[in-house]
């Protein structure tokens, strides 16, 4: 699958995720957490935007207004309005352990954006999935403490909730209440091998969860019973995140990663931390939940 998958531009990042496809905007929207930006695409013409923000941004949700965002900075939550800069705090996130920042996040069905965050000095599991409401409350989910919390995703009736702590290696599922936030039946959902880590995921219209694996150099799709459907081999050695693209939403983007990698690894392979574009084998995406219900986000 790796020749159907290019590059979308000449840029690389260091720490590139959360990519989602902003169906309202026609855009690809990214963020490099290493460099403090948000990136956008627009298929239609080939250019790469930018935008600088005060802290590092490591993941966002759409709204129902056009070109506004919810961010998770690293360690507030933030409404951004990508059309004249202006930033709003909301809240901030796990102000008494200076520790983490917050890292993986997507909105459910019912528009709550749920999000993880990651404990930067260490292994310990110290780190929280949390869920803040359309209507502004943040609270923290019934889900165990996480060292590094990831593939944040819903199946198409939003009634399981996909997650990880990555390093890990299993991607975990449970019963998910949309209009309460409660959580019940946890359960291993994949098995990885030893030194591949599941890291962004989506969910297709037919409810197989695809997951981009840091370390494996790939990203795999699961049918919902945990069963590995399909592969695509990337030439990137930490892919980080995948989303479905496009109008008919039959396109995937992959970020990546060069993060961590030895500067001879950079130079001999420079397609680590590409962000890459295809098709894939089968399946087509489901529009990205936004957040918020209808105007009032």
């Amino acid at each position: 699958m790796t020749d159907t998958f290019k590059p979308l531009s000449s840029h690389r990042q260091a720490h590139a995720e959360g990519v989602i496809w902003d169906d309202m905007a026609g855009l690809v929207r990214w963020t490099d957490i290493a460099t403090s930006q948000l990136f956008s695409y627009d298929p239609a013409t080939g250019v790469v935007k930018d935008w600088k923000l005060p802290a590092r941004l490591c993941c966002f949700a759409l709204t129902h207004q056009p070109g506004v965002l919810l961010l998770a900075l690293e360690k507030q939550l933030a409404r951004y309005d990508t059309r004249d800069g202006t930033l709003h705090v909301l809240e901030d996130v796990e102000p008494d352990l200076p520790g983490t920042r917050t890292n993986d996040g997507r909105c459910d069905r019912g528009g709550n954006f749920i999000f993880g965050t990651l404990n930067e000095r260490g292994p310990e599991k110290v780190a929280s999935f949390w869920r803040y409401t359309h209507d502004g409350k943040l609270d923290r989910l019934a889900l165990p403490k996480a060292a590094i919390t990831n593939s944040i995703c819903f199946s198409p009736d939003g009634e399981t909730m996909y997650f990880t702590d990555s390093p890990t290696a299993q991607i975990m599922a449970c019963d998910y209440d949309a209009a309460t936030g409660d959580i019940d039946r946890i359960r291993v959902f994949a098995q990885l091998e030893a030194g591949v880590e599941p890291d962004g995921s989506t969910v297709d219209a037919e409810g197989f969860l695809w997951n981009a694996q840091w370390g494996g150099g790939r990203v795999l799709r699961y049918a919902p019973d945990g069963r590995v459907d399909a592969t695509i081999d990337l030439p990137a050695r930490q892919p980080s995140c995948v989303t479905f693209a496009g109008t008919a939403l039959d396109r995937m983007v992959v970020t990546s990663a060069h993060k961590g990698l030895k500067d001879t690894v950079v130079a001999d392979e420079p397609t680590n931390g590409a962000i890459f574009i295809g098709t894939p084998p089968r399946g087509s995406g489901l529009p990205e939940a936004r957040y918020g219900h209808g105007s009032d986000a």
